[in-house]
C-alpha cells in the first residue's frame, strides 16, 4: 500500500507524460515501499514478509500468531 500512495503522490507531482517517465516514477514509490519496510526489520531484527495477505492477515487470531 505504500508503494501505490508513494508512487501516485510521485506522479502527481511530477506528472510524467511518457511510459518512460511513468517507470520511472513507478520505481521510485516502490524504492520509497522497500526501504521502509528494511528499515522496520532492522529496528524489529526480523522480518515481516508474510505469506498471507492482507486480506487473511486482518483474519489471524492471537493463537495463530504466537504460535509463529
Amino acid at each position: 500500500m505504500l508503494a501505490e500512495t508513494s508512487t501516485t503522490e510521485l506522479s502527481k507531482k511530477k506528472k510524467p507524460k511518457t511510459l518512460k517517465e511513468n517507470k520511472v516514477i513507478a520505481k521510485k514509490g516502490g524504492s520509497v515501499a522497500g526501504n521502509a519496510r528494511k528499515d522496520l526489520e532492522r529496528k524489529l531484527g526480523e522480518s515481516v514478509i508474510s505469506p498471507l495477505n492482507a486480506k487473511e492477515l486482518g483474519k489471524r487470531d492471537d493463537k495463530e500468531i504466537e504460535a509463529e
